[in-house]
């Protein structure tokens, strides 16, 4: 099959997926609700102590994904299971997406709980949407349909956040956000992304599988415990996870924490939504031009290359709350976030396709188990390192800059990967 070639229904399906979960990264991650927990389910606290609680709630998410991923991955590599757990995962998240309309002022422990299941949720179901893609797709379109999600995704999650912010906007907002049409943005979300998950419903099947077996935990177990013995013939997909560990780190903080840090920098609610929306668009094109120069260079250069535009932003973050003119503030904080557009969807989406050609389709999900626990547990030490030198310093650039680290660490080690063959 061509490179070029249209895609198919199930690449289709597993592509809108990515479209419909990613508004939840957008609105409840990134842009709106930590505007929301700051300004108004954290009511009271300080600028310092409501981002220190937003990083170690989603450090807390992120545990308990990294806690379950390995045996849940193990037990969906058999016949039919997969999905089963991709389901379960789902409805988790837009349940509890849901629930956070209920959430009232001052109410910040309820909000935190509330968003911790919800976004355990979206993390569970992508284990075993990013388990599906060699059941999707064949070895030579794995870049480009990995990439065609993540850019497609950022431009698809524009539409309900436009809409978001058009109910905000006609509400009359002003240096915060209105309660009732943010909370209505919350069912937006839950809504969009079960109806693009319709298609994954129903047309994801799982090609690759071991077979039924009468005892499938204790199997998956034994499974798990074969497969940390056997680390030496999957060393370049331990050694690959080792370095993503590390940078994907780097990138999940700042996509995290960055809104929370603009508050703490005096950016205003407005300036910080069009900054995201920018992100969005300008994410789009760049995700699918990683997936095309991979194919013509290698996915590994590519995924250095994201890695240096990383610490370039991170170094420049790191200044900005030393600049007094808010002028040259704000012009640099558009720069910074252009450069994360760049590189945020191709480090991701190319991240995710090399690590599918290290590993055997059969157990896909077992090895996206581990995938997305190193993935988690990065998630959870660059929110927490940030929350922590920032309490300690009683700034939170410090935090900032102690994320520069883990893009270094994780550069030196893919430098010890082979090159895959594409």
């Amino acid at each position: 099959m061509a490179k070029t070639a249209k895609m198919t229904r199930e690449e289709r399906s597993w592509v809108l997926y990515d479209v419909g979960n990613s508004a939840f990264v957008l609105v409840m991650v990134t842009a709106i609700m930590p505007i929301f927990f700051k300004d108004f389910a954290a009511a009271g606290m300080s600028g310092v102590e409501s981002t220190a609680g937003w990083g170690f709630a989603n450090s807390t998410a992120s545990l308990i994904l990294a806690v379950l991923a390995p045996v849940l991955g193990a037990m969906a590599d058999y016949q039919d299971r997969k999905k089963r757990f991709f389901l379960f995962f789902l409805y988790l998240g837009i349940t509890f997406t849901v629930l956070l309309v209920f959430v009232g002022r001052g109410q910040w422990l309820l909000c935190l709980v509330l968003f911790v299941v919800a976004r355990v949720g979206w993390a569970g179901a992508n284990i075993f949407y990013d388990a599906f893609l060699p059941d999707v797709t064949s070895r030579e379109r794995m870049d480009l349909i990995s990439a065609r999600g993540y850019g497609y995704g950022y431009i698809g999650s524009v539409i309900p956040f436009l809409i978001i912010i058009g109910l905000l906007l006609g509400s009359g907002m002003g240096s915060g956000l209105p309660v009732g049409p943010t909370r209505a943005g919350f069912l937006i979300v839950a809504l969009w992304w079960l109806l693009l998950s319709l298609p994954a419903i129903k047309n994801l099947r799982q090609i690759h599988f071991l077979p039924a077996d009468p005892a499938p935990v204790q199997q998956s177990f034994l499974r798990l415990w074969r497969t940390f013995k056997e680390i030496r013939r999957y060393k370049q997909a331990f050694l690959f996870l080792a370095a993503y560990f590390f940078y994907i780190d780097g990138v999940d903080t700042i996509i995290t924490m960055s809104t929370a840090y603009g508050r703490d920098l005096g950016f205003g609610v407005p300036l910080l939504i069009i900054v995201l929306l920018v992100i969005q668009i300008v994410a789009f094109p760049f995700a699918l031009l990683f997936g095309r120069l991979a194919g013509r260079t290698s996915t590994r250069r590519m995924i250095f290359v994201g890695i240096g535009v990383y610490c370039v932003a991170t170094l420049a973050a790191f200044f900005l709350p030393v600049i007094d003119d808010m002028f040259v503030k704000t012009l640099a904080f558009w720069i910074i976030a252009i450069l994360v557009a760049s590189s945020m969807g191709g480090i991701q989406a190319l991240s995710r396709s090399y690590f599918c050609r290290l590993i055997p389709a059969e157990k896909s999900a077992e090895f996206f188990g581990f995938y997305n626990v190193f993935g988690k547990f990065a998630a959870i030490t660059g929110p927490f390192l940030m929350a922590v030198v920032g309490r300690l310093t009683g700034e939170t650039r410090w935090g900032v800059l102690s994320i520069l680290i883990l893009f270094v660490v994780g550069a030196l080690l893919l430098s010890r990967v082979e090159e895959c063959a594409e």
